[in-house]
Protein backbone atom coordinates (compact mmCIF):
# COMPACT_ATOMS: atom_id res chain seq x y z
CA UNK A 1 0.00 0.00 0.00
CA UNK A 2 1.85 3.14 -1.18
CA UNK A 3 0.98 6.06 0.69
CA UNK A 4 -0.93 8.69 -1.30
CA UNK A 5 0.88 12.08 -0.55
CA UNK A 6 -1.88 14.55 -0.34
CA UNK A 7 -0.78 18.01 -0.74
CA UNK A 8 -2.98 20.91 -0.97
CA UNK A 9 -1.56 24.57 -1.76
CA UNK A 10 -3.06 26.69 0.66
CA UNK A 11 -0.84 29.91 0.90
CA UNK A 12 2.20 29.52 -1.09
CA UNK A 13 5.52 30.60 0.60
CA UNK A 14 7.03 33.67 -1.31
CA UNK A 15 10.20 32.84 -1.36
CA UNK A 16 10.38 29.97 -2.82
CA UNK A 17 6.78 28.81 -3.87
CA UNK A 18 6.94 25.42 -2.04
CA UNK A 19 3.66 23.50 -1.18
CA UNK A 20 2.91 23.28 2.20
CA UNK A 21 2.85 19.23 2.71
CA UNK A 22 0.51 17.49 4.67
CA UNK A 23 -0.07 13.73 3.66
CA UNK A 24 -1.51 10.73 5.24
CA UNK A 25 -1.61 6.98 4.54
CA UNK A 26 -3.91 6.09 1.76
CA UNK A 27 -6.24 4.35 4.19
CA UNK A 28 -7.04 7.73 5.10
CA UNK A 29 -9.48 8.72 2.30
CA UNK A 30 -12.85 9.10 0.74
CA UNK A 31 -15.38 6.26 2.28
CA UNK A 32 -13.47 5.22 4.99
CA UNK A 33 -14.94 3.42 8.37
CA UNK A 34 -13.88 4.51 11.69
CA UNK A 35 -13.89 1.91 14.56
CA UNK A 36 -16.30 2.54 17.23
CA UNK A 37 -15.91 2.51 21.01
CA UNK A 38 -12.55 3.19 20.73
CA UNK A 39 -9.69 5.44 20.85
CA UNK A 40 -9.04 6.57 16.57
CA UNK A 41 -5.82 7.39 15.96
CA UNK A 42 -5.15 10.05 13.10
CA UNK A 43 -1.51 10.78 11.77
CA UNK A 44 0.91 11.78 9.22
CA UNK A 45 3.38 14.08 8.44
CA UNK A 46 3.79 17.67 7.69
CA UNK A 47 5.67 20.59 7.87
CA UNK A 48 8.57 20.68 11.11
CA UNK A 49 6.46 22.24 14.35
CA UNK A 50 3.64 23.27 12.46
CA UNK A 51 0.13 22.67 14.02
CA UNK A 52 -2.47 19.89 13.04
CA UNK A 53 -6.16 20.09 13.41
CA UNK A 54 -8.33 16.90 13.07
CA UNK A 55 -12.01 18.02 13.22
CA UNK A 56 -14.87 14.95 12.65
CA UNK A 57 -18.29 14.15 14.54
CA UNK A 58 -18.11 17.21 16.61
CA UNK A 59 -14.49 16.70 18.11
CA UNK A 60 -11.42 18.99 17.32
CA UNK A 61 -8.34 18.17 18.21
CA UNK A 62 -4.52 19.67 17.69
CA UNK A 63 -1.06 18.23 18.43
CA UNK A 64 2.39 19.94 17.03
CA UNK A 65 4.44 17.99 15.02
CA UNK A 66 7.69 17.00 15.71
CA UNK A 67 11.14 17.65 14.87
CA UNK A 68 10.75 15.25 11.52
CA UNK A 69 6.98 16.69 10.64
CA UNK A 70 5.43 13.58 12.17
CA UNK A 71 2.05 13.63 14.24
CA UNK A 72 -0.49 11.92 15.57
CA UNK A 73 -3.91 12.48 17.21
CA UNK A 74 -6.37 10.52 19.11
CA UNK A 75 -9.60 11.01 18.36
CA UNK A 76 -12.39 9.97 21.61
CA UNK A 77 -14.35 7.09 21.58
CA UNK A 78 -17.45 7.04 19.04
CA UNK A 79 -20.78 5.59 18.93
CA UNK A 80 -21.69 3.98 15.03
CA UNK A 81 -22.85 6.10 12.66
CA UNK A 82 -23.98 5.50 8.83
CA UNK A 83 -24.35 9.45 8.76
CA UNK A 84 -21.92 10.56 5.41
CA UNK A 85 -19.45 12.86 7.55
CA UNK A 86 -16.29 15.10 6.53
CA UNK A 87 -13.45 14.56 7.94
CA UNK A 88 -10.69 18.03 8.08
CA UNK A 89 -7.36 17.78 8.61
CA UNK A 90 -5.22 21.07 8.59
CA UNK A 91 -1.91 21.96 9.14
CA UNK A 92 -0.44 25.37 9.51
CA UNK A 93 3.01 26.92 10.25
CA UNK A 94 3.33 30.93 10.97
CA UNK A 95 0.10 31.82 8.89
CA UNK A 96 0.47 29.23 6.20
CA UNK A 97 -0.91 26.42 5.93
CA UNK A 98 -2.91 23.32 3.84
CA UNK A 99 -6.42 21.37 4.84
CA UNK A 100 -7.45 18.60 3.38
CA UNK A 101 -11.40 17.18 3.71
CA UNK A 102 -12.05 13.04 3.67
CA UNK A 103 -15.91 12.40 2.83
CA UNK A 104 -18.37 10.37 3.22
CA UNK A 105 -16.71 9.13 6.65
CA UNK A 106 -18.72 6.33 8.84
CA UNK A 107 -18.30 4.76 11.91
CA UNK A 108 -18.52 1.03 12.45
CA UNK A 109 -17.06 -1.68 12.91
CA UNK A 110 -13.26 -2.70 11.16
CA UNK A 111 -11.83 -5.76 10.90
CA UNK A 112 -8.18 -6.88 9.49
CA UNK A 113 -8.37 -9.41 6.49
CA UNK A 114 -4.94 -11.40 6.60
CA UNK A 115 -3.83 -14.42 4.80
CA UNK A 116 -3.05 -16.11 1.46
CA UNK A 117 -5.11 -17.02 -1.79
CA UNK A 118 -8.11 -18.10 0.16
CA UNK A 119 -8.34 -15.39 1.75
CA UNK A 120 -7.73 -13.00 -1.34
CA UNK A 121 -10.08 -14.58 -3.76
CA UNK A 122 -12.58 -11.72 -5.27
CA UNK A 123 -15.97 -12.61 -6.41
CA UNK A 124 -14.63 -12.34 -9.77
CA UNK A 125 -12.11 -15.27 -9.49
CA UNK A 126 -14.81 -17.43 -7.96
CA UNK A 127 -17.64 -16.89 -10.24
CA UNK A 128 -16.40 -19.27 -13.19
CA UNK A 129 -17.15 -22.46 -13.87
CA UNK A 130 -16.77 -25.04 -11.08
CA UNK A 131 -14.00 -27.85 -11.96
CA UNK A 132 -16.33 -29.95 -10.54
CA UNK A 133 -20.23 -29.81 -11.46
CA UNK A 134 -21.80 -30.39 -8.31
CA UNK A 135 -20.41 -27.49 -7.10
CA UNK A 136 -22.04 -25.33 -9.91
CA UNK A 137 -24.63 -24.33 -7.15
CA UNK A 138 -22.01 -22.55 -5.15
CA UNK A 139 -20.56 -20.37 -8.56
CA UNK A 140 -24.22 -19.62 -9.23
CA UNK A 141 -24.94 -18.08 -5.58
CA UNK A 142 -21.91 -16.24 -5.79
CA UNK A 143 -22.71 -14.92 -9.58
CA UNK A 144 -26.28 -14.10 -8.01
CA UNK A 145 -24.58 -11.95 -4.92
CA UNK A 146 -22.57 -10.55 -7.06
CA UNK A 147 -25.18 -8.67 -9.58
CA UNK A 148 -27.57 -8.14 -6.43
CA UNK A 149 -24.96 -6.40 -3.89
CA UNK A 150 -25.89 -2.88 -2.73
CA UNK A 151 -24.98 -2.49 0.58
CA UNK A 152 -23.24 0.79 1.14
CA UNK A 153 -22.68 0.37 4.55
CA UNK A 154 -20.09 -2.78 4.27
CA UNK A 155 -16.59 -1.15 2.70
CA UNK A 156 -13.73 -2.83 1.50
CA UNK A 157 -10.04 -1.12 1.81
CA UNK A 158 -8.37 -3.18 -0.38
CA UNK A 159 -4.40 -2.95 0.51
CA UNK A 160 -1.92 -2.87 -2.79
CA UNK A 161 0.53 -5.26 -2.83
CA UNK A 162 4.08 -4.17 -1.60
CA UNK A 163 7.28 -5.31 -0.25
CA UNK A 164 10.01 -4.32 1.67
CA UNK A 165 12.51 -6.68 3.28
CA UNK A 166 14.47 -4.86 5.54
CA UNK A 167 12.91 -1.76 6.18
CA UNK A 168 8.94 -0.93 7.63
CA UNK A 169 7.34 1.10 5.95
CA UNK A 170 4.43 3.75 6.47
CA UNK A 171 3.86 4.30 3.20
CA UNK A 172 1.41 1.97 1.80
CA UNK A 173 -1.14 2.13 -1.11
CA UNK A 174 -4.71 1.06 -1.78
CA UNK A 175 -8.46 2.04 -2.22
CA UNK A 176 -11.96 1.85 -0.64
CA UNK A 177 -15.02 0.55 -2.29
CA UNK A 178 -18.73 -0.08 -1.58
CA UNK A 179 -20.37 -3.86 -1.34
CA UNK A 180 -22.37 -2.96 -4.56
CA UNK A 181 -22.78 -3.97 -8.07
CA UNK A 182 -19.86 -3.20 -9.77
CA UNK A 183 -17.09 -2.42 -7.13
CA UNK A 184 -18.24 -5.26 -5.24
CA UNK A 185 -16.02 -7.72 -8.23
CA UNK A 186 -13.02 -6.95 -6.17
CA UNK A 187 -14.24 -7.57 -2.65
CA UNK A 188 -12.61 -10.71 -1.15
CA UNK A 189 -15.38 -13.15 -0.65
CA UNK A 190 -13.86 -14.60 2.67
CA UNK A 191 -14.13 -10.84 4.10
CA UNK A 192 -17.44 -10.08 2.31
CA UNK A 193 -19.56 -12.60 3.72
CA UNK A 194 -18.05 -12.37 6.93
CA UNK A 195 -18.70 -8.94 7.00
CA UNK A 196 -22.54 -9.21 5.66
CA UNK A 197 -23.13 -11.19 8.73
CA UNK A 198 -22.07 -9.07 10.88
CA UNK A 199 -24.12 -6.23 9.22
CA UNK A 200 -26.72 -8.35 9.77
CA UNK A 201 -26.28 -9.12 13.30
CA UNK A 202 -24.99 -5.39 14.98
CA UNK A 203 -26.89 -3.36 12.43
CA UNK A 204 -23.97 -1.05 12.34
CA UNK A 205 -21.47 -0.13 9.39
CA UNK A 206 -18.75 -2.72 8.77
CA UNK A 207 -15.38 -2.66 7.10
CA UNK A 208 -12.79 -5.04 5.90
CA UNK A 209 -9.11 -4.27 4.99
CA UNK A 210 -8.34 -6.64 2.76
CA UNK A 211 -4.44 -6.93 3.43
CA UNK A 212 -3.57 -10.72 2.03
CA UNK A 213 -1.88 -11.98 -0.99
CA UNK A 214 -1.86 -15.15 -2.78
CA UNK A 215 0.65 -17.95 -2.61
CA UNK A 216 2.10 -16.42 0.72
CA UNK A 217 3.49 -18.32 4.02
CA UNK A 218 3.62 -17.46 7.38
CA UNK A 219 7.13 -15.81 7.49
CA UNK A 220 6.84 -12.53 5.60
CA UNK A 221 3.43 -11.93 8.01
CA UNK A 222 5.93 -11.75 10.76
CA UNK A 223 7.35 -8.74 12.27
CA UNK A 224 11.09 -8.98 12.52
CA UNK A 225 11.07 -8.33 16.18
CA UNK A 226 9.36 -11.63 16.41
CA UNK A 227 11.51 -13.29 15.04
CA UNK A 228 14.31 -12.62 17.87
CA UNK A 229 11.32 -14.63 20.56
CA UNK A 230 13.22 -17.70 20.41
CA UNK A 231 16.24 -19.83 19.25
CA UNK A 232 14.47 -20.98 16.47
CA UNK A 233 12.76 -18.36 15.21
CA UNK A 234 16.14 -16.09 15.67
CA UNK A 235 18.16 -18.54 13.69
CA UNK A 236 15.52 -18.84 10.62
CA UNK A 237 15.75 -15.19 10.30
CA UNK A 238 19.13 -14.77 10.22
CA UNK A 239 19.30 -17.43 7.64
CA UNK A 240 16.48 -15.77 5.27
CA UNK A 241 18.71 -12.34 6.04
CA UNK A 242 21.67 -14.33 4.87
CA UNK A 243 20.07 -15.83 1.82
CA UNK A 244 18.72 -12.65 0.65
CA UNK A 245 22.18 -11.19 1.29
CA UNK A 246 23.99 -13.76 -0.88
CA UNK A 247 21.33 -13.53 -3.61
CA UNK A 248 21.82 -9.60 -4.10
CA UNK A 249 25.24 -9.52 -3.87
CA UNK A 250 25.30 -12.24 -7.15
CA UNK A 251 22.48 -10.90 -8.96
CA UNK A 252 23.58 -10.04 -12.43
CA UNK A 253 20.22 -8.32 -14.37
CA UNK A 254 21.59 -8.61 -17.41
CA UNK A 255 21.86 -12.45 -17.51
CA UNK A 256 18.62 -12.45 -16.11
CA UNK A 257 17.40 -10.76 -18.96
CA UNK A 258 19.61 -13.56 -21.83
CA UNK A 259 18.26 -16.14 -19.28
CA UNK A 260 14.66 -15.27 -19.59
CA UNK A 261 14.51 -14.08 -23.18
CA UNK A 262 16.10 -17.69 -24.24
CA UNK A 263 13.64 -19.98 -22.58
CA UNK A 264 11.04 -17.59 -23.57
CA UNK A 265 11.96 -18.27 -27.24
CA UNK A 266 12.47 -21.66 -26.70
CA UNK A 267 9.01 -21.70 -25.31
CA UNK A 268 7.49 -19.51 -28.67
CA UNK A 269 9.11 -22.45 -30.91
CA UNK A 270 7.31 -25.23 -28.24
CA UNK A 271 3.75 -23.66 -27.91
CA UNK A 272 3.85 -23.12 -31.66
CA UNK A 273 4.08 -26.91 -32.76
CA UNK A 274 1.81 -28.01 -29.65
CA UNK A 275 -0.60 -25.55 -31.22
CA UNK A 276 -0.38 -27.20 -34.90
CA UNK A 277 -0.70 -30.46 -33.07
CA UNK A 278 -4.45 -29.70 -31.13
CA UNK A 279 -2.19 -30.43 -28.03
CA UNK A 280 -2.14 -28.08 -24.65
CA UNK A 281 1.23 -25.82 -25.08
CA UNK A 282 3.62 -25.66 -22.00
CA UNK A 283 3.45 -23.75 -19.15
CA UNK A 284 4.98 -20.50 -19.99
CA UNK A 285 8.55 -19.70 -18.00
CA UNK A 286 8.94 -16.82 -15.57
CA UNK A 287 10.94 -14.81 -15.01
CA UNK A 288 13.42 -14.51 -12.29
CA UNK A 289 12.45 -11.83 -9.53
CA UNK A 290 15.34 -9.80 -8.07
CA UNK A 291 16.06 -10.83 -4.08
CA UNK A 292 14.42 -7.31 -3.37
CA UNK A 293 10.57 -8.86 -4.99
CA UNK A 294 10.62 -12.16 -3.28
CA UNK A 295 7.05 -12.15 -1.34
CA UNK A 296 8.33 -15.16 0.78
CA UNK A 297 11.12 -13.05 2.06
CA UNK A 298 10.52 -13.01 6.42
CA UNK A 299 9.14 -10.14 7.33
CA UNK A 300 8.40 -8.51 3.55
CA UNK A 301 4.69 -8.15 3.68
CA UNK A 302 4.51 -7.24 7.23
CA UNK A 303 6.98 -4.52 6.45
CA UNK A 304 5.54 -3.18 3.46
CA UNK A 305 1.96 -4.11 3.65
CA UNK A 306 0.93 -4.66 7.50
CA UNK A 307 2.88 -1.93 8.76
CA UNK A 308 1.29 1.29 7.18
CA UNK A 309 -1.76 0.37 8.60
CA UNK A 310 -0.80 0.59 12.12
CA UNK A 311 -2.19 2.22 14.49
CA UNK A 312 -5.41 2.44 12.62
CA UNK A 313 -7.99 1.29 14.98
CA UNK A 314 -9.41 -2.04 14.62
CA UNK A 315 -11.54 -4.11 16.22
CA UNK A 316 -9.97 -7.69 15.37
CA UNK A 317 -8.54 -9.74 12.39
CA UNK A 318 -9.18 -12.65 10.76
CA UNK A 319 -7.06 -15.26 8.82
CA UNK A 320 -6.95 -17.42 6.10
CA UNK A 321 -3.23 -19.12 5.30
CA UNK A 322 -1.37 -22.24 5.87
CA UNK A 323 -1.54 -23.85 2.77
CA UNK A 324 1.49 -22.55 1.28
CA UNK A 325 3.18 -23.93 4.71
CA UNK A 326 2.50 -27.53 4.48
CA UNK A 327 5.60 -28.64 2.76
CA UNK A 328 8.02 -25.46 4.49
CA UNK A 329 8.43 -26.62 8.48
CA UNK A 330 4.16 -27.61 8.87
CA UNK A 331 5.24 -28.71 12.24
CA UNK A 332 6.31 -25.32 13.91
CA UNK A 333 3.21 -23.26 12.25
CA UNK A 334 1.32 -23.07 15.67
CA UNK A 335 4.77 -21.17 17.35
CA UNK A 336 4.72 -18.83 14.17
CA UNK A 337 1.12 -17.99 13.92
CA UNK A 338 1.40 -17.06 18.06
CA UNK A 339 4.67 -14.98 17.55
CA UNK A 340 2.99 -13.27 14.41
CA UNK A 341 -0.29 -12.53 16.54
CA UNK A 342 1.27 -11.57 19.73
CA UNK A 343 3.81 -8.94 17.57
CA UNK A 344 1.00 -7.88 15.75
CA UNK A 345 -1.15 -6.91 19.06
CA UNK A 346 2.09 -5.50 20.69
CA UNK A 347 2.86 -3.53 17.47
CA UNK A 348 -1.17 -1.65 17.36
CA UNK A 349 -1.27 -0.98 20.86
CA UNK A 350 -3.94 -3.30 21.11
CA UNK A 351 -3.08 -6.26 23.21
CA UNK A 352 -6.24 -7.85 23.23
CA UNK A 353 -7.84 -7.58 19.89
CA UNK A 354 -9.79 -10.22 18.55
CA UNK A 355 -8.15 -12.74 15.96
CA UNK A 356 -9.98 -15.47 14.31
CA UNK A 357 -8.87 -17.64 11.81
CA UNK A 358 -9.37 -20.49 9.00
CA UNK A 359 -8.29 -24.18 9.61
CA UNK A 360 -7.35 -25.29 6.01
CA UNK A 361 -10.18 -27.03 3.97
CA UNK A 362 -10.19 -30.77 2.51
CA UNK A 363 -8.30 -30.93 -0.71
CA UNK A 364 -7.00 -33.85 -2.63
CA UNK A 365 -8.11 -37.05 -3.28
CA UNK A 366 -9.34 -39.10 0.02
CA UNK A 367 -7.04 -41.74 1.30
CA UNK A 368 -8.65 -45.24 1.23
CA UNK A 369 -6.00 -46.58 4.20
CA UNK A 370 -4.57 -44.77 6.95
CA UNK A 371 -1.76 -42.63 6.57
CA UNK A 372 1.36 -44.00 8.03
CA UNK A 373 3.47 -41.14 6.52
CA UNK A 374 3.28 -37.75 7.56
CA UNK A 375 1.19 -35.31 5.93
CA UNK A 376 2.07 -31.70 5.80
CA UNK A 377 -1.48 -30.21 5.39
CA UNK A 378 -3.04 -31.96 8.35
CA UNK A 379 0.11 -31.25 10.58
CA UNK A 380 -0.83 -27.64 9.45
CA UNK A 381 -4.63 -28.15 10.64
CA UNK A 382 -3.25 -29.91 13.68
CA UNK A 383 -1.19 -26.82 14.42
CA UNK A 384 -3.71 -24.74 14.17
CA UNK A 385 -6.03 -26.64 16.39
CA UNK A 386 -3.18 -26.40 19.03
CA UNK A 387 -2.61 -22.67 18.66
CA UNK A 388 -6.04 -21.95 20.12
CA UNK A 389 -4.76 -22.86 23.33
CA UNK A 390 -1.96 -20.44 22.59
CA UNK A 391 -3.31 -17.42 21.33
CA UNK A 392 -5.56 -15.48 24.08
CA UNK A 393 -8.86 -14.15 22.36
CA UNK A 394 -8.66 -16.30 19.26
CA UNK A 395 -11.10 -18.62 17.56
CA UNK A 396 -10.49 -21.03 14.75
CA UNK A 397 -13.14 -22.34 12.25
CA UNK A 398 -13.19 -26.10 11.10
CA UNK A 399 -13.63 -26.54 7.30
CA UNK A 400 -13.04 -29.92 6.46
CA UNK A 401 -16.60 -30.45 5.08
CA UNK A 402 -16.79 -27.38 2.21
CA UNK A 403 -13.51 -28.03 0.44
CA UNK A 404 -12.80 -29.19 -3.05
CA UNK A 405 -10.70 -32.06 -3.60
CA UNK A 406 -9.76 -30.81 -7.30
CA UNK A 407 -9.78 -27.19 -6.13
CA UNK A 408 -7.13 -25.72 -3.24
CA UNK A 409 -9.75 -22.66 -3.85
CA UNK A 410 -13.28 -24.11 -2.74
CA UNK A 411 -16.31 -21.95 -3.76
CA UNK A 412 -17.80 -21.94 -0.57
CA UNK A 413 -16.43 -18.70 1.01
CA UNK A 414 -20.06 -18.29 2.51
CA UNK A 415 -19.81 -20.58 5.03
CA UNK A 416 -16.43 -19.75 5.96
CA UNK A 417 -17.63 -16.13 6.84
CA UNK A 418 -20.22 -17.20 8.82
CA UNK A 419 -18.50 -19.59 10.29
CA UNK A 420 -15.79 -16.67 11.52
CA UNK A 421 -18.81 -14.34 12.14
CA UNK A 422 -20.08 -16.96 14.82
CA UNK A 423 -16.59 -16.61 16.64
CA UNK A 424 -16.77 -12.83 16.13
CA UNK A 425 -20.04 -12.12 17.08
CA UNK A 426 -19.62 -14.41 20.53
CA UNK A 427 -16.63 -13.27 21.61
CA UNK A 428 -16.16 -9.90 20.41
CA UNK A 429 -20.04 -8.53 20.72
CA UNK A 430 -21.01 -11.29 23.90
CA UNK A 431 -23.95 -12.66 21.50
CA UNK A 432 -25.07 -15.77 23.44
CA UNK A 433 -24.29 -18.82 20.53
CA UNK A 434 -23.20 -21.33 19.48
CA UNK A 435 -19.66 -20.60 17.96
CA UNK A 436 -17.41 -23.85 17.53
CA UNK A 437 -17.40 -27.27 16.09
CA UNK A 438 -16.88 -29.87 18.66
CA UNK A 439 -12.75 -29.82 20.08
CA UNK A 440 -10.97 -32.66 21.61
CA UNK A 441 -10.22 -32.40 25.39
CA UNK A 442 -8.85 -35.14 26.68
CA UNK A 443 -9.06 -39.22 26.38
CA UNK A 444 -9.42 -42.27 28.65
CA UNK A 445 -8.73 -45.95 27.89
CA UNK A 446 -11.26 -48.21 28.99
CA UNK A 447 -10.49 -52.10 28.25
CA UNK A 448 -10.14 -52.10 24.51
CA UNK A 449 -11.46 -48.42 23.99
CA UNK A 450 -10.20 -44.88 23.76
CA UNK A 451 -13.37 -42.78 25.53
CA UNK A 452 -12.81 -39.18 23.98
CA UNK A 453 -14.56 -36.32 25.56
CA UNK A 454 -15.02 -33.07 23.81
CA UNK A 455 -15.46 -29.11 24.56
CA UNK A 456 -18.06 -27.08 21.99
CA UNK A 457 -20.43 -29.42 21.95
CA UNK A 458 -23.41 -27.25 22.04
CA UNK A 459 -26.88 -29.35 22.26
CA UNK A 460 -24.86 -31.94 21.74
CA UNK A 461 -23.07 -34.33 19.16
CA UNK A 462 -24.39 -36.12 16.63
CA UNK A 463 -23.65 -38.10 13.05
CA UNK A 464 -24.25 -35.32 10.48
CA UNK A 465 -24.35 -34.80 6.98
CA UNK A 466 -23.60 -31.29 5.00
CA UNK A 467 -24.48 -30.70 1.23
CA UNK A 468 -23.14 -27.40 -0.33
CA UNK A 469 -24.41 -24.63 1.28
CA UNK A 470 -27.21 -26.26 3.13
CA UNK A 471 -27.06 -26.42 7.02
CA UNK A 472 -25.76 -29.67 8.30
CA UNK A 473 -28.25 -32.06 8.91
CA UNK A 474 -28.32 -35.28 11.66
CA UNK A 475 -28.26 -38.41 10.38
CA UNK A 476 -28.48 -41.94 11.79
CA UNK A 477 -25.23 -43.34 9.72
CA UNK A 478 -22.16 -44.96 11.46
CA UNK A 479 -19.38 -42.21 12.33
CA UNK A 480 -16.34 -42.02 10.00
CA UNK A 481 -12.65 -40.76 9.32
CA UNK A 482 -11.54 -41.80 13.32
CA UNK A 483 -8.49 -44.05 13.46
CA UNK A 484 -6.94 -45.92 15.85
CA UNK A 485 -3.77 -47.94 16.69
CA UNK A 486 -1.88 -49.87 19.85
CA UNK A 487 1.78 -49.71 20.74
CA UNK A 488 2.61 -50.91 17.20
CA UNK A 489 1.56 -47.73 15.72
CA UNK A 490 0.00 -50.16 12.81
CA UNK A 491 -3.28 -47.47 12.11
CA UNK A 492 -6.87 -49.23 11.78
CA UNK A 493 -9.66 -47.46 10.79
CA UNK A 494 -11.93 -47.34 13.82
CA UNK A 495 -15.20 -48.10 15.01
CA UNK A 496 -16.80 -45.05 17.00
CA UNK A 497 -20.24 -43.88 18.80
CA UNK A 498 -21.48 -40.91 20.51
CA UNK A 499 -22.11 -42.34 23.90
CA UNK A 500 -23.01 -39.45 25.79
CA UNK A 501 -23.58 -35.82 24.99
CA UNK A 502 -19.89 -34.74 24.58
CA UNK A 503 -18.41 -37.98 24.56
CA UNK A 504 -17.74 -40.47 21.81
CA UNK A 505 -15.81 -44.48 22.15
CA UNK A 506 -13.11 -45.49 19.71
CA UNK A 507 -12.39 -49.40 19.30
CA UNK A 508 -11.08 -52.08 16.69
CA UNK A 509 -11.50 -55.56 17.38
CA UNK A 510 -7.85 -55.97 16.45
CA UNK A 511 -6.49 -54.25 18.94
CA UNK A 512 -7.08 -54.99 23.05
CA UNK A 513 -4.86 -52.18 24.09
CA UNK A 514 -5.35 -49.29 22.25
CA UNK A 515 -2.72 -46.19 22.53
CA UNK A 516 -4.29 -42.84 19.89
CA UNK A 517 -6.83 -42.18 18.23
CA UNK A 518 -6.62 -39.80 15.48
CA UNK A 519 -9.61 -38.21 13.56
CA UNK A 520 -10.24 -36.91 10.02
CA UNK A 521 -6.45 -37.50 9.52
CA UNK A 522 -6.04 -36.85 6.06
CA UNK A 523 -6.09 -33.83 3.73
CA UNK A 524 -9.14 -34.49 3.15
CA UNK A 525 -11.10 -36.40 5.03
CA UNK A 526 -14.01 -37.83 3.05
CA UNK A 527 -17.18 -38.69 5.09
CA UNK A 528 -15.83 -36.65 8.25
CA UNK A 529 -18.94 -36.84 9.82
CA UNK A 530 -19.07 -35.70 13.51
CA UNK A 531 -20.67 -32.82 14.29
CA UNK A 532 -22.15 -30.96 17.37
CA UNK A 533 -26.24 -30.51 16.76
CA UNK A 534 -25.99 -26.63 15.76
CA UNK A 535 -24.28 -28.46 12.70
CA UNK A 536 -20.88 -27.09 13.04
CA UNK A 537 -17.87 -29.85 11.97
CA UNK A 538 -15.09 -31.51 14.80
CA UNK A 539 -11.68 -30.32 14.62
CA UNK A 540 -9.07 -32.61 13.07
CA UNK A 541 -7.39 -34.24 16.36
CA UNK A 542 -5.06 -36.90 17.62
CA UNK A 543 -5.26 -37.85 21.43
CA UNK A 544 -1.46 -37.70 21.39
CA UNK A 545 0.03 -34.81 20.03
Amino acid sequence: MNRIVLIVVGIMLASNCKAFELSLPSIFADQMILQRNQNVPVWGITETDAIIEVSFAGQSKTVKADANGNWRIDLEPMTASSESRIMTISSKLNGVGTEFKILDVLVGEVWLAGGQSNMYRPFRMLTYEAREPVYEPIAEYLRNEENIANDTLLRQFRVGKEINVLEEKNEGRGTWSKAVKGPVHEFGATGYFFGRELRRELDVPVAIIACNLGGTKIEPWIPMQAYQSNTILKNFYKKELDSYKEELGAWDQEKVDSTYQKQLTEWEIKAKKAKEKGESEPPKPRKQEHPDRNKQTASTLYNAMIHPLIPYAIKGAIWYQGESNGQNLPEQYAMRLTAMVKAWRETWNQKDFHFDFCQLANYKDPIEQPMEEVDGWVIVQNQMRRALDLIPNSGMVVLNDIGEAKDVHPKNKIDVGKRLSLWALSQAYGKNLVYSGPLYKHSKVKGNRLIITFDHVGSGLMTGKKHLLEPAIEVNEPLKCFQICGADKLWKWAKAEITNKNKVEVWHEEISKPVEVRYAWSSNPEGANLYNKEGLPTSVFTTKD
